[in-house]
């Protein structure tokens, strides 16, 4: 009998970002962290910024995340999410534009030239997710 999966699929509004056989996934909740495995009872939650690990065949899948909601019923997890992206595709140049995009949004926000604010702080979230987690797995082995 082979091992029970997970059926991933993450989801932006742009695009199908993941969609994956896995074998346990954890991923951060406005709750906390939790992993998943199969099995696991039906739940709606919703997602927090941070990253999304995916455990293939003993490897790591890492994506950073931000906002969104999770949904996991009968050994499916879809992450509808505003924002994924997988830790592979943050190359260095992504990185220090995101670091330099939250430096310059926190200064607008300091002298109130931001009219926008839902927007100005999505994007400052977005950018500082991708810095945290990009420097969380620098030097980890991950799959691509």
């Amino acid at each position: 009998m082979a091992d029970k999966k997970l059926q991933l699929k993450i989801i932006t509004p742009e695009k199908v970002v993941f969609e994956e056989d896995v074998d346990q996934v954890t991923m951060p909740t406005t709750e906390g962290e939790i992993t998943v495995l199969p099995g696991h009872i039906a739940l709606i939650s919703s997602l927090a910024s941070g990253d999304i690990v995916a455990r293939v065949n003993g490897d790591d899948v890492p994506m950073a995340v931000s906002g969104g909601f999770i949904e996991i019923a009968n050994d499916v997890v879809k992450i509808l999410a505003d924002f994924a992206e997988h830790v592979g595709d943050l190359s260095e140049d992504a990185v220090a534009k995101a670091r330099a995009r939250a430096e310059e949004l926190r200064h607008m926000k300091d002298n109130n030239e931001v009219v926008d604010f839902e927007h100005y702080e999505s994007e400052l979230e977005r950018s500082l997710t991708r810095v945290k987690i990009a420097d969380k797995w620098k030097n980890r082995k991950y799959r691509m």
